[in-house]
């Protein structure tokens, strides 16, 4: 229960998020909170990843609905036996697709707009953080009990 909890913040989070970008900013818009470093800028997504796959919205909706029934079962099926971090992980990988395939579904795009500049050259949204933190969790997992194997 308290994974179900954990993943419904995390995606009202994003959504919540979104929505103040979608009905304060123009597409393009940018504001600058550090010059030169971090800014908010509105971009419209209509890729996955990195802007991979533009325009190919049902292939990704596809793809984004297998893999979150494959997460969902798999967290289902190995609930008693995995490590923490790991259904943590899967957990935030869960709500950062769940978040995004709502803006695919609701919009025909994903809304950006955390923007690295200079750093990074792509702008991205915090559904792609949560699933960034779970994919880092589920290596610090993977990382931690292989090490505890070796001892």
């Amino acid at each position: 229960m308290v994974y179900i909890i954990l993943v419904a913040i995390l995606i009202a989070l994003d959504q919540v998020s979104k929505y103040i970008i979608d009905n304060n900013f123009f597409e393009g818009d940018t504001l600058g909170v550090i010059t030169d470093f971090f800014h908010i800028t509105y971009v419209k997504n209509r890729g996955i990843a990195f802007g991979m796959f533009q325009g190919k919205l049902d292939i990704i909706s596809i793809a984004t609905v297998i893999a979150i029934i494959a997460i969902i079962y798999y967290l289902y099926r190995d609930r008693n036996k995995m490590p923490i971090l790991e259904k943590i992980g899967f957990n935030f990988i869960l709500a950062g697709a769940i978040g995004n395939m709502i803006d695919r579904v609701a919009r025909g795009f994903v809304i950006d707009m955390i923007d690295f500049r200079g750093i990074w050259a792509f702008v991205f949204n915090l559904a792609d953080v949560w699933i960034n933190i779970g994919v880092l969790l589920i290596l610090l997992e993977y990382f931690f009990d292989n090490k505890k194997k070796k001892i």
